[in-house]
């Protein structure tokens, strides 16, 4: 299958790139892509909001002849649920990495601090102590060196959502930060944040035990998990 792995926020493609070795190797093609205003710390993200992001990749998938599976880390989950309602019958399976889908109207988080039109990487305190379990002080400097300012509206913009084949594309949920198990609690429960991921036909669910990164802190199991996730 041809993979495409959507970052999530503050990164670009090569975030992936100790994960895509784990994919190949069980014969399936990756594309990690890097989204508009990420490409660079001096980029300009001015005008770039989350339906550009999203078109960029509804652009890419548009290159392909088959359906391609979409990986979605963080932020990059809701960008792939974007992009499967747009092109509902061209995505195989969407793969959320510690990420879910959005309801239409929903923002990804527009609570995170905005400075001169765009989001830096906020302080490692800003962040729960659950996001950055074995985040280290060597993937702590590695990561921080690397990231590069989210544009602000890609986080605050509320998705817009109109085609209901969406929920007929399958879905894999690779949960780090917190048990795959308790979301299941929170569906059987109804809560909000859940209502979306309710509606999926067909959810399966994969635990890699690790912070809100696991491409940084478990690279292997990451990539074991994203390929045996593409059936």
């Amino acid at each position: 299958m041809d993979i495409i792995l959507i970052p999530g926020f503050w990164l670009d493609a090569s975030s992936w790139n100790d994960v895509v070795p784990l994919i190949e190797e069980q014969g399936h093609r990756t594309h990690p892509v890097t989204l508009p205003g990420l490409d660079s710390v001096d980029a300009d993200r001015s005008g770039i909001g989350l339906r550009e992001h999203i078109d960029a990749v509804v652009r890419f998938v548009d290159t392909f002849d088959e359906p391609v599976v979409l990986v979605g880390h963080s932020g990059g989950g809701p960008i792939a649920h974007g992009v499967a309602d747009r092109r509902p019958d061209r995505i195989a399976r969407v793969v959320y990495v510690d990420a879910g889908p959005l309801a239409d109207g929903q923002a990804i988080n527009d609570a995170l601090p905005v400075v001169d039109g765009e989001i830096p990487l906020p302080a490692w305190d800003e962040f729960d102590d659950a996001d950055l379990v074995d985040l280290d002080d060597a993937l702590r400097t590695m990561f921080r060196a690397r990231a590069v300012p989210q544009p602000a509206g890609v986080a605050s913009d509320p998705i817009a959502l109109v085609d209901e084949r969406r929920f007929d594309v399958p879905v894999t949920i690779i949960a780090s930060e917190f048990p795959s198990a308790a979301l299941r609690e929170y569906l059987a429960a109804d809560a909000p944040f859940t209502r979306e991921l309710a509606r999926v036909r067909d959810v399966d669910y994969l635990d890699v035990p690790t912070g809100h990164w696991p491409q940084f802190t478990k690279p292997v199991q990451l990539g074991q998990a994203i390929a045996s996730a593409i059936h």
